[in-house]
């Protein structure tokens, strides 16, 4: 039934990596399922036949998507089924649509649709690998114009050793996740996470896993040889060159006055005009001038920007090639919440706050992976006005998420752990300006705001963007802290994070083929000065240190651990205990499976009472003890006395004092404070304590009314019975 079905086997870093083809979704055009170890991923690659009216760039579009039966899990929520991709899906695709889109050929328009469903999960074989691998020999042996293949790999550091692909608890253990995706020749792609890695063993990380995937690429192109179609033909997108060599004679010199400016609206105003000029001045001859004017515009920019920066080393605001912008920093700027802090860089601008919670607020996650928590939260919102743009504020899209989830990863290293610091925790960076490298301010920015809000971190954290501009003959020049327009018109944004003793975070956009080792050793090293100094110099001088205390409106937290037995008695039936301890003390109360008990109020001594009240009914004396209490009620047998909060305990009458009574009442009244002497348990489970032992000195001398050997006198039951007994011993 299937003629055209193939297999294709490789070893991958010591597991079997299998290509199928030819059997599923055969109306793509390609497809094929990868198979690595027990992980499982459909790739479909599809095309239009012909472009959209009035595109003007690749609609390109990648989607990973996650079934949960791959992981053998029922969706939660009310629905049970799949619904938007989840965040980790979503940063999956960016990771996988960042090295694929610059291979596409600059002129193509048609669009193009990536699809990858991952329907069954090994957790030691990255269904993220998986995909893009997947991916590039989908693409590869179709008949969609591109310039692959690409491989990928991810690289662990588990005990100072670097591990390809590792396994799960390989991954528990790492101190590095790097994923590298590469073609022959270059490096096209760098996405990192990592504790503080030093850019020495980072490069050699990049290194052996593009040496890794050059190997994978020998196994593509063998598929490729035997059963790849051949690229079907487009109409080019390609402006026309002549048309665009008049109007740049014409406009150039009033382009480069336009350009040459560090304020973003002042360039763009100065452009408004000799855009009008050229269509007025071109539109008879062209009639289409005005339809591509928005990209004839961004390639005379881009000439030009270019230029300046390989050929004179000029950069757009007058700065030296690896000289920062102006900086600033500030914290506390915001009187509620529980920390703040805003960074300035030129006219990039984020202000991040900082939000403490209980871990009851950590946030819940429903994916294919292991993981189902997460206490450290980073969100990033970049609205309209930062731009200078009037639009509706809409839900985030995939650049905040993975912008977001980029600052998150950057700041994770240094977090305390729950046990040093148990608190949920939550920052949002709010863009309200950007001119370029806005994910870096967030960084920093964070930094100020975890700082600001008494989060004791392990060391401070900043960001900074390295560009690259590149000549045909292979010649480049890097520069650090690059503005939009040099983002915009450069060939990278090589952005890492760290503090001085290493690495935390890495994130690489390109727009070419690919980097050579040369480049990736000079972005490291100029983003290390840079963020040293940032560090140093900024962050440092705004705020020395975290501060010694959470804000006065963070919640107080405490920890406490109680034997898993005793977590009925502190819930109670239907709550009733608990519920009633938060009332009384206006304090939030989250009880663990294990014990681990956090107590989280406003006020410290409402934290500390509700304390003290759970304390109290897990209270268990030691056997021999002595302990202060009240008396708090009196029988003929004896009397009770409270000897923790809310916990009593029975002393008998034989043992309220050293020498014979006859009524408690003779020597105690209800609310006398008595030392009392933890005996044990009686017979029927009770707890017994002796006001007698605890006398000073009880211990040298026998007690009046010590019985010895003799019958025991009932400790329940008529009086007149034990008087009887009395005399008959007498």
């Amino acid at each position: 039934m299937f003629e055209n079905f193939k297999t294709f086997h490789y070893t991958f870093a010591g597991r079997p990596l299998v290509i199928e083809t030819g059997k599923m979704a055969q109306l793509a055009n390609a497809s094929c399922l990868v198979r690595y170890g027990d992980t499982a991923v459909l790739c479909c690659a599809t095309a239009s036949a012909k472009p959209r009216e009035g595109i003007d760039f690749l609609p390109l579009s990648v989607d990973f998507e996650e079934r949960m039966y791959a992981a053998g899990k029922i969706p939660g929520g009310y629905f049970r089924r799949e619904g938007k991709p989840t965040e980790k899906a979503i940063l999956t695709a960016r990771v996988i649509d960042r090295p694929i889109r610059p291979l596409f050929p600059k002129d193509l328009r048609n669009d193009v649709a990536l699809t990858l469903t991952v329907m069954s999960v090994d957790q030691d074989c990255s269904p993220e690998i998986s995909a893009m691998i997947g991916a590039s020999v989908a693409l590869s042996i179709s008949d969609i114009p591109w310039n692959g293949p690409i491989g990928g790999v991810f690289m662990g550091l588990c005990d100072g050793k670097l591990v390809v692909n590792p396994t799960a608890a390989q991954r528990e253990v790492s101190d590095l996740e790097l994923t590298v995706a590469a073609t022959k020749e270059k490096v096209v792609m760098i996405e990192a996470g990592a504790k503080e890695v030093d850019d020495e063993t980072m490069f050699n990380a990049i290194m052996k896993a593009h040496e890794e995937i050059k190997d994978l690429l020998g196994f593509i192109d063998g598929i490729v040889d035997e059963i790849g179609k051949p690229k079907f033909e487009y109409p080019s997108g390609e402006l026309d060159h002549d048309m665009f060599d008049k109007v740049f004679a014409f406009c150039e010199k009033d382009l480069m006055f336009a350009l040459d400016t560090d304020d973003k609206n002042v360039r763009d105003a100065r452009v408004v005009p000799i855009t009008d000029a050229i269509i007025e001045k071109f539109s008879e001859e062209y009639p289409d001038i005005e339809v591509i004017m928005p990209e004839l515009m961004y390639k005379l920019q881009k000439k030009i920007v270019r230029r300046w920066l390989i050929e004179d080393h000029k950069r757009v605001d007058g700065r030296q090639i690896d000289e920062i912008r102006p900086l600033a920093a500030e914290v506390g700027l915001l009187p509620r919440v529980h920390g703040s802090g805003m960074f300035t860089r030129g006219q990039t601008q984020v202000l991040t706050c900082a939000t403490l919670g209980t871990m009851k607020e950590a946030q819940e996650l429903d994916g294919i992976d292991n993981e189902d928590t997460k206490r450290y939260m980073h969100h990033y919102n970049m609205p309209g006005y930062s731009v200078g743009e009037a639009k509706a504020t809409r839900s985030p899209g995939r650049r905040e998420i993975g912008h977001g989830a980029l600052a998150e990863r950057a700041l994770l290293p240094v977090i305390p752990s729950e046990s040093e610091f148990p608190y949920a925790i939550r920052l949002v960076s709010e863009v309200i300006s950007s001119n370029g490298s806005t994910s870096q301010a967030s960084v920093c920015g964070s930094t100020l705001a975890l700082m600001d809000a008494g989060v004791p971190i392990k060391a401070p954290v900043a960001g900074i963007s390295c560009g690259l501009i590149t000549k045909d003959d292979g010649s480049f020049m890097t520069m650090v802290d690059i503005q939009g327009v040099e983002d915009f018109y450069g060939d990278m944004d090589f952005k890492v994070a760290g503090t001085h003793k290493g690495i935390t975070a890495i994130q690489m956009d390109l727009k070419i083929d690919g980097l050579t080792p040369e480049i990736i050793r000079e972005a490291l090293a100029k983003t290390h000065a840079a963020r040293d100094h940032i560090i140093d110099d900024v962050i440092l001088k705004a705020i020395p240190a975290p501060r010694e205390d959470v804000s006065e409106w963070a919640p107080k937290m405490l920890i406490m651990h109680i034997k898993t037995d005793k977590i009925r008695e502190v819930i109670g039936k239907g709550g009733e205990v608990i519920q009633k301890i938060c009332a009384d003390t206006n304090a939030k109360i989250d009880i663990e499976e294990d014990g681990s008990i956090y107590i989280a109020a406003v006020n410290r001594d409402d934290a500390y009472a509700a304390k003290a009240r759970i304390d109290a009914i897990v209270f268990e004396p030691v056997v021999g003890a002595i302990y202060t209490g009240k008396v708090t009620n009196i029988k003929e047998f004896g009397c009770f006395v409270e000897y923790a909060p809310g916990r009593e305990g029975m002393v008998h009458i034989s043992r309220v004092t050293d020498h014979r009574i006859d009524k408690v009442e003779d020597v105690l009244s209800v609310g006398d404070t008595v030392n009392v002497k933890y005996i044990g348990l009686d017979s029927k489970g009770r707890m017994d304590f002796s006001i007698r032992d605890a006398m000073p000195g009880a211990a040298d001398k026998p007690a009046e009314n010590d019985r010895g050997d003799r019958k025991p006198r009932k400790r329940f039951g008529d009086r007149k019975d034990n008087k009887k007994e009395d005399k008959k011993e007498d």
